[in-house]
């Protein structure tokens, strides 16, 4: 229409500079046709600058939208999948005790099935133990996570983590090279916490017999502990992910290892608490190598 509206008043300076007995081979180059179309172009940029900016508006709105519905899906997503399997989590520990009670009750059993019989139903206990802690660490974490640190002896206790997860079904292989002068400076509960989630991380996703190794290193500035495992590893696209609330690789109708998506996210929680950091990488020829580095920090 502009166009229109230009080619309408062209013709009418045309016209006009005829009637004034103008030769009109000069027109294009007449101060009346110079203005108009100095106008004309002008309103045409300002037209293209505005379907430009609404163009941007319409694409950057889209992709606002899309980019919200995938947020939106992924959190119901991940929301049913901790449904799943916190219900799953909550109801076999409480079913095996239950079984075992109940067999206390109608049976007379030997001794020696009495102490296997409870010492499943130990397990069981502490398993539901650790499920319910992570829980309230967790709901801790979002009201603020305060650290109270202190000098940690750390051959004993992951000497101590190494025996508890040990023993867990699958037997795992843990070694480890932790020099028995090693110390950190650290929240004692939440540092327990931080490599006990990593070691069993280790085991839940190692096909077969579990290898996990760690080492520990320490410079003038930071602390640094590597837990290693042959596990199936973790996709590129899926390692900043890992560390979400709730957040499980696959889906939870078909997924074989249990968990409820909170262990690696409290490690990260608990790692920033301190200051420090926590970082995934691949293991050859396969699993997960998990880096903490934890600043050195001031008794």
């Amino acid at each position: 229409k502009n166009k229109d509206a230009f080619n309408a008043k062209a013709e009418l300076i045309k016209i006009g500079l005829a009637a004034e007995r103008i030769n009109p081979d000069l027109f294009e180059s007449h101060p009346r046709y110079i203005s108009l179309k100095e106008e004309y172009d002008k309103q045409e940029i300002m037209i293209l600058g505005e379907a430009g900016v609404l163009a941007i508006s319409l694409i950057l709105g889209i992709w606002f939208i899309n980019s919200g519905y995938r947020r939106q899906t992924e959190a119901a997503r991940q929301s049913r999948n901790f449904l799943l399997s916190i219900t799953h989590e909550l109801k076999s520990p409480l079913a095996s005790i239950k079984l075992i009670l109940q067999t206390f009750l109608k049976r007379d059993l030997e001794r020696e099935k009495v102490m296997k019989f409870s010492d499943n139903g130990i397990k069981e206990t502490e398993r539901l133990e650790d499920l319910v802690g992570n829980l309230l660490l967790a709901a801790r974490m979002e009201s603020g996570f305060e650290i109270h640190p202190e000098k940690i002896e750390l051959f004993p206790l992951v000497n101590y983590l190494v025996k508890k997860v040990k023993t867990g079904k699958g037997k795992p292989e843990i070694k480890h090279d932790i020099k028995e002068d090693s110390e950190v400076f650290a929240d004692k509960a939440g540092i327990t916490s931080l490599l006990l989630n990593l070691m069993e991380n280790g085991v839940k996703y190692s096909q077969g017999k579990a290898n996990i190794t760690i080492s520990h290193s320490s410079n003038e500035k930071s602390d640094t502990i590597v837990i290693s495992d042959e596990g199936i590893g973790i996709p590129k696209s899926e390692r900043e992910k890992v560390f979400q609330k709730f957040y499980r690789m696959g889906d939870e109708d078909t997924r074989k290892t249990k968990g409820t998506g909170l262990g690696l996210y409290i490690v990260k929680r608990i790692a920033e608490a301190h200051g420090g950091r926590i970082s995934v990488s691949d293991n050859s020829p396969s699993g997960s190598i998990f880096t903490l580095v934890l600043p050195k920090q001031n008794e």
